[in-house]
């Protein structure tokens, strides 16, 4: 029977043991439509190996959506360009991903009825390939990387060819669509409805987009909030020399304009083997895990634990889940290949004065934080 068809629930007129057992059910949500499944994640309290008990960190574990995090700016972008006219209804979206957007993307292609196009490059794993076909979307995979803006600059390249041949096709551009920060509004609601209060926020840098969402809606509440922002070795965001990159998910070898330098209060770099030893002990002592970008978050997340004065609470977003990762991140034969295993990070990380001070190869942290392109960052547009 199709959902629209079924009955709310009347206990007055269901059989008694059946309204018995019910009045002690949680009440899911029934939803008419896939997309009604984003959002309202939940949050778990992570402490050891992180911190002490009672010095841990709450995790909104944003891999309960329906494709991760990324559903929420997928469907905001795409849902404010048709009511802006810049999308004509089935018109072509193409965009590029590196795996967690395409699956926001494809949510909002089959909402809306547009087809989806992804670029991506050799990096994106095999399943997630098969997955985004799956879910509709076609896959186009750049050849090899821009000499300086890396994979990154060459998928962007195939998505500028690719409209330039597709009358009315729509880019939504994640670096630098402010619709991509608007998007993270209900998940600060989300965090303040569950905790109340927040004194530190740790999150992963890509584009921007969650890191600034969340904090930026967050401060009209709590404007005291320190945003801990973690990238990637290698990622050129916060001024480190652009490097190839293992992990996927954060970091960058361009500069997106939706990083707000100004919203950080500090800065972490995390490698890959520190990021494998974060996310396998989550799974294995908490039972929830995700990707590069939730174990290296977690790592920052339980220092800040560790470090700051009791009674702190700190929330760390955890952009997806283990799935798309399990021939990577928890595939020993792969880790060892890429010499990712035995690697417990150290207690504390390295320190740094200045973003550009010098290369960094593992975890490190500095309390400056400065647009690397010394630009100005404009108001923000609200849509």
């Amino acid at each position: 029977m199709h959902l629209s068809l079924l009955k709310p629930f009347d206990p007055l007129t269901t059989h008694p043991s059946v309204a018995a057992l019910a009045a002690h059910a949680p009440l899911p949500v029934i939803a008419q439509h896939p997309a009604q499944l984003v959002g309202n994640t939940p949050v778990l309290w992570i402490d050891a190996p992180f911190a002490p008990p009672g010095r841990g960190f709450y995790a909104k574990l944003e891999g309960a959506n329906p494709g991760g995090i990324k559903d929420r700016p997928g469907r905001h972008m795409v849902r404010e360009a048709r009511r802006r006219g810049e999308l004509a209804p089935g018109a072509p979206i193409v965009e590029s991903s590196s795996g967690t957007l395409g699956l926001g993307l494809a949510l909002a292609g089959l909402t809306h009825g547009h087809p989806v196009t992804v670029v991506t490059d050799p990096g994106m794993e095999p399943s997630m390939v098969r997955l985004l076909t799956a879910l509709g979307a076609h896959v186009e995979q750049a050849a090899r990387p821009h000499p300086e803006g890396g994979w990154q600059q060459t998928r962007r390249e195939r998505v500028a060819a690719l409209l330039a041949r597709t009358p009315g096709a729509y880019c939504p551009d994640q670096y630098h669509n402010p619709d991509n920060v608007a998007a993270y509004r209900p998940l600060a609601a989300e965090l303040l409805a569950q905790l109340g209060r927040i004194d530190v926020l740790v999150a992963a840098v890509g584009t921007g987009g969650h890191s600034a969402g969340v904090s930026t809606a967050l401060r009209t509440a709590l404007p005291a909030l320190r945003l801990i922002g973690v990238d990637s070795v290698g990622s050129t965001i916060f001024g480190q020399p652009a490097a190839p990159r293992l992990m996927r998910g954060l970091g960058s070898s361009i500069h997106p304009a939706n990083v707000d330098y100004d919203a950080f209060a500090e800065v972490h770099w995390v490698a890959p083997a520190e990021a494998v030893w974060a996310c396998r002990q989550l799974a294995r002592r908490h039972y929830a895990s995700g990707g590069w970008s939730v174990g290296a978050v977690a790592l920052v997340a339980g220092w800040a634990a560790r470090t700051s004065p009791p009674g702190t609470r700190i929330a760390a977003v955890f952009p997806d889940g283990p799935h798309r990762y399990l021939e990577t991140v928890y595939n020993d034969a792969w880790c060892r290949e890429h010499n990712l295993l035995g690697q417990q990070p150290p207690p504390e990380p390295d320190e740094i004065t200045a973003p550009d001070e010098h290369m960094v190869t593992g975890w490190t942290h500095c309390g400056l934080v400065r647009d690397p392109l010394g630009r100005e960052r404009a108001t923000a547009v609200v849509r």
